[in-house]
């Protein structure tokens, strides 16, 4: 565990387990997740990152076993919250599988990751009051910002149906900085991109951190991009923690080696990425 202050604290977990019939899918799990940090879950195909990330947002409830909010300084107990609760606490998440509307221009998405901060009511919005009007320009105002952030301003306009993978990843990445998150969740940032646009998320990520001061959450494959943006790593497999702590540190545990990097070339390339 960190031995960090707890007032570093944003997100905690503690002894994580989770159990789908027969199988212990997720076993004693805990971490902390500091303010302002980069903080990444890697481990081979069913190690339980993805479970783990889906007891955060609130899709899976833990068998045994607590997470712990301080967004704002009090300790709230996440297990407790509503799943449609969790982005107005200041948690918001993109997917491994990109979750956008297609048949709507990359602002529509956009401004749909505001709602959480709409508190207008439905009459105000039937006769489009002050109010209203207010929350609509503040609502834009933050779009623009987040697409001069990751530089989308070319297809602010665009249908995403017509868009290349690579950059609907970005936009789905720029939905999710719309709701203002303290903590952001990335399941799998690079899955699917080339190496280019790998470099251009490694950025993104580095600029959502230290302009915005978001921390995040992320699980990732890519060791390359692990190395370049991660403060610390926690490696899993079969559900349990193997090693936690900075990459270069992870990377040279015996254990991780053996379980997911799995060969000498392996981890040389590794080591040349850190």
């Amino acid at each position: 565990m960190s031995s960090s202050n707890n007032n570093d604290i944003l997100l905690s977990a503690q002894d994580l387990s989770v159990r789908f019939g027969g199988v212990l899918a997720v076993n004693k799990v805990s971490f902390d997740v500091r303010r302002g940090e980069v903080f990444t879950l890697i481990g081979p195909n069913g190690a339980g990152k993805t479970t783990v990330f889906n007891l955060i947002s609130r899709i899976y409830n833990p068998t045994t076993g607590s997470i712990t909010w301080h967004g704002d300084g009090a300790a709230l107990a996440l297990t407790l919250q509503a799943p449609h609760a969790i982005a107005a606490l200041g948690i918001a998440r993109t997917f491994q599988n990109i979750e956008l509307f297609e048949h709507a221009t990359v602002l529509h998405n956009l401004l749909i990751g505001r709602h959480v901060h709409r508190k207008t009511g439905f009459w105000s919005e039937v006769f489009f009051t002050g109010a209203t009007r207010r929350a609509e320009i503040e609502a834009r105002a933050t779009a623009e910002r987040v697409i001069d952030l990751l530089d989308l301003q070319h297809h602010r306009d665009s249908m995403v149906a017509g868009l290349p993978y690579g950059v609907r990843k970005v936009v789905e990445l720029a939905r999710a900085l719309c709701t203002e998150p303290k903590l952001l969740l990335l399941d799998e940032p690079s899955s699917g991109l080339n190496v280019e646009e790998t470099a251009d998320m490694a950025f993104w990520i580095q600029d959502i951190q230290q302009e915005l001061g978001i921390s995040v959450l992320m699980v990732e494959h890519d060791m390359s991009l692990v190395s370049k943006v991660s403060d610390r790593v926690l490696a899993m497999n079969q559900g349990e923690v193997l090693a936690m702590g900075s990459p270069r540190e992870v990377q040279s545990n015996s254990k991780v080696i053996e379980a997911y990097l799995g060969t000498v070339d392996d981890v040389s390339g590794l080591r040349r990425a850190a």
